[in-house]
């Protein structure tokens, strides 16, 4: 009797501080801080009062349109796109989000009704125009509470409680951004600012001579490069600059040629940014070089291009850095946002930082000093037969995790869901040279009888891309979400090569074998499913879990609806949610450039985070534009995510357990 005595209190106490860290852990997640849940951007929340049990019961709550109705009504001239990619952080029982021409507007969590919106620097149809971005970021000292936000060419600060700007932080406001390029086109960051301490840290992708893919100036050679910015969160002044092209004297100038210093221009960040704010680092993956096909203009590894960059958030300086590509010629920029991970290896706690590529490999770090968790080691890769170019002789293979997605092309990969199926694609194929990852373009010779051009995979989407990645921190798991896309690069000599010209251009590919899914017969992809996935990986160990099919793809295609086939996967770009049990993920919507598959296909699922099983799905109105997110609001923990089309328009909608 008396051990059951002494047990019970024990018993209670217990149960009592279960609840306790229950309720700690369901108020530590009813906030989403940043983008990516937190600047740790691992986009997990341990929330769980939706879990396997009831995520059957999911159901829509509301659905608030991209644009406020206030706005609509000033400018009924506006027209913007269904690309909504505003996805929205939550403070202090607010909900604040670039709209769909991303101007910032303020909600209510529980009921999607306005509280704010701002309004255009002047009331003109030019300042009320724009695109939408990824996210605002919030800062607060005392009574100061501020939201920070980028649109079109301006950083701009924000009243938190009213949306009007803080008169004392630059120009009545905002602050330009206009970096002054060779063709004057201004600024635009579609991710927004992080804010690290008192300082704004920019991370470029501004406007300017385009880095040369198919539709946007394939040929150029010349352009400005870009620069990673820190701003005084109080007043707006610029605090530093950091130089992506390293200037001369500077490290990494080395890696370039003088010449091919002087006029290759952007490298910027368009993938999002992470942070560790104790030690105050923030993490930049850097993106590709004028050109991002061929590189014969700009010998050498071409610094900090296709890096990861660790800068110190307060000063600007280099802290570590690593290329995870040599002298691109694949339009392999770093894409994806870091995620900071504390992993246990090998009996050792660790600090990471994993950086998904394009190439399909994890990339994983010590974040304090960028010391690879696991090897990773420079192998040999094919060489370009491209007159003046020259490749780096190797390149960067991770030896952990394995890929998460296919990498590179051979006939055991092609599609061969019917005997005629497979002997279309080994004759697509044949009329290409392939190989492994890394395998460079190629001159288009069919003119002469010879092949048509290079078949690559991943393509320039890439595997990884920035919706790439979702971290567990209680189960050590990464979930890396990515697509099958192949991509033809065929270069062609350009006629007018000169001051401002490369020597050779990509060439679109022929219409005839392209579809949704990149090239394929009969309008089908060229290799087999999945063509959109969700990998995961315990990234304790390094190891791969399993594998599983975001979606059914094509299969209501004439030629494969009536096959017994497994879900394919859904091509495009869609982001995961992690929480205590589930995992959502959506389908990509066609809003931009068309490449979402199929529109019908248009769901929200979840999944078993252990298993990848699907436990629930739902249609939704249109694809999924941003990065869902979860908090509670009045007691029940709600889901919302963005969607859009060009059909349908675009906005936010909640769900529920009801």
């Amino acid at each position: 009797m008396r051990r059951k005595s002494l047990l019970a209190p024990l018993a209670m106490a217990l149960l009592l501080a279960g609840a306790g860290l229950a309720a700690s852990a369901e108020s530590a997640g009813s906030e989403w801080s940043y983008f990516g849940g937190s600047k740790r951007f691992d986009r997990y929340s341990p929330l769980g009062q939706i879990d396997k049990g009831n995520v059957s019961r999911l159901q829509p709550l509301w659905t608030r349109p991209g644009l406020d109705a206030s706005i609509k009504d000033a400018f009924p001239d506006l027209t913007p796109s269904g690309y909504l990619r505003g996805t929205p952080i939550l403070i202090n029982g607010v909900l604040y989000a670039p709209n769909a021409v991303g101007l910032v507007e303020a909600f209510d969590p529980a009921t999607g009704a306005t509280k704010w919106v701002q309004q255009p620097f002047a009331n003109t149809l030019k300042e009320a125009s724009g695109q939408s971005t990824r996210t605002v970021d919030y800062w607060e000292q005392g009574a100061d509470k501020r939201i920070i936000s980028v649109r079109g060419e301006y950083l701009y600060a924000l009243d938190a409680g009213d949306g009007t700007p803080i008169a004392s932080f630059g120009d009545q406001g905002r602050v330009s951004l206009n970096r002054n390029t060779l063709d004057e086109a201004p600024f635009f960051g579609f991710n927004g600012p992080i804010i690290v301490g008192d300082v704004i840290v920019i991370g470029g992708q501004g406007g300017g001579k385009a880095g040369g893919g198919y539709a946007d100036g394939g040929d150029t050679k010349e352009a400005r490069p870009e620069d990673i910015r820190g701003y005084d969160v109080r007043t707006g002044r610029q605090l530093w600059t950091f130089h992506i092209l390293p200037r001369p004297g500077e490290p990494g100038y080395e890696t370039w040629t003088p010449e091919a210093a002087s006029y290759t221009g952007n490298m910027g960040a368009w993938a999002p940014l992470a942070a560790d704010e104790e030690l105050g680092i923030v993490y930049v993956p850097l993106s590709s070089p004028t050109n991002a096909f061929y590189g014969g203009h700009r010998p050498g590894n071409n610094l900090y291009a296709n890096s990861l960059v660790a800068l110190d958030a307060r000063t600007g300086k280099l802290v570590w850095h690593f290329q995870l590509v040599h002298h691109d010629v694949w339009d392999s920029d770093v894409a994806a946002p870091p995620t900071l991970a504390d992993l246990k290896v090998d009996g050792k706690r660790i600090p990471a930082v994993i950086q998904p590529g394009k190439t399909g490999f994890l990339y994983v770090f010590d974040r304090r000093n960028g010391e690879p968790v696991w090897p990773i080691e420079e192998r040999p890769v094919p060489q370009s037969t491209t007159p003046g170019e020259q490749l780096s002789p190797t390149q960067p293979f991770p030896t952990k995790p394995p890929a998460f997605d296919r990498q590179g092309i051979s006939e055991d990969e092609l599609i061969d869901y019917t005997p005629e199926l497979k002997e279309k694609a080994k004759a697509l194929l044949a009329g290409f040279n392939h190989g492994p990852l890394f395998m460079p373009p190629t001159l288009d010779e069919s003119a002469n009888g010879g092949k048509k051009g290079t078949l690559l995979m991943p393509g320039g989407w890439g595997s990884g891309n920035w919706n790439t990645g979702a971290f567990d921190p209680e189960t050590g798991r990464y979930y890396a979400v990515s697509m099958t896309l192949p991509a033809v690069l065929a270069l062609t000599k350009v006629t007018d090569e000169g001051k401002d010209k490369i020597a050779y251009r990509v060439s679109r590919p022929p219409r005839e074998i392209m579809s949704a899914y990149g090239p394929g017969p009969d309008g089908l992809p060229l290799l087999k499913g999945p063509y959109g996935r969700i990998t995961a990986f315990d990234m304790n160990k390094g190891d791969k879990l399993w594998t599983v099919a975001n979606g059914d793809g094509p299969r209501n295609h004439p030629l494969l609806k009536d096959l017994n086939l497994p879900p394919l996967g859904n091509i495009g770009r869609p982001v995961a949610l992690v929480t205590k049990s589930l995992l959502f993920l959506g389908d990509a919507s066609d809003a931009l450039y068309g490449k979402a598959g199929l529109k019908e296909n248009t769901w929200l699922r979840a999944y078993d985070k252990t298993t990848g099983d699907t436990l629930w799905q739902s249609p939704i109105p249109a694809g999924t534009t941003g990065g869902p997110i979860t908090y509670m609001a009045n007691g029940r923990q709600i889901l919302l995510v963005p969607i859009g089309n060009n059909e349908w328009g675009s906005g936010w909608m909640a769900f529920g357990v009801k």
